[in-house]
């Protein structure tokens, strides 16, 4: 890390707050350690600080929209998938074959699905297989189980 990037490394606050719990809290050298510190790194003492009590902050294990779709909304997303699925039970064979999820995707974005409330076809690149695969999943658990 380079003097003046504005990024305190991590290693760097774990040595200051040990230097600043050794000092007592009305210690005029706190002042000076801070100043240093917050000059070497190009910072302002408010960030200093500021790092210093984020540091201690427990995060969250995973993020707050957890399962929810960023791109499409929810409904949006439950349409597409629910004809995608349509799609692959209507094309199953007697052998249990059926239409890959990347397949159907293909064919709805590039041809669109006839249903009854009209044509439906997402613009190009809004879904991912990846995407539709896990809803199609959460789904079939949520059905079944």
């Amino acid at each position: 890390m380079t003097a003046g990037s504005g990024r305190i490394p991590a290693e760097a606050l774990v040595s200051l707050r040990r230097r600043l719990d050794a000092m007592p809290a009305r210690d005029p050298a706190r002042k000076a350690l801070l100043a240093s510190t917050a000059a070497l790194y190009g910072v302002s003492r408010a960030t200093l600080y500021r790092s210093l009590r984020q540091q201690l902050r427990p995060r969250a294990l995973r993020r707050a929209d957890r399962g929810q779709p960023r791109k499409v909304p929810l409904a949006e997303l439950e349409r597409y998938c629910e004809i995608i699925a349509a799609m692959k039970l209507r094309t199953t064979n007697k052998k249990d074959r059926h239409l890959s999820t990347a397949r159907a995707l293909e064919l709805l974005e590039q041809h669109g699905v006839e249903t009854p409330d009209g044509l439906v076809q997402p613009p190009l690149g809004l879904l991912r297989r990846t995407t539709v695969d896990r809803y199609l999943r959460q789904w079939a658990t949520a059905m079944c189980g």
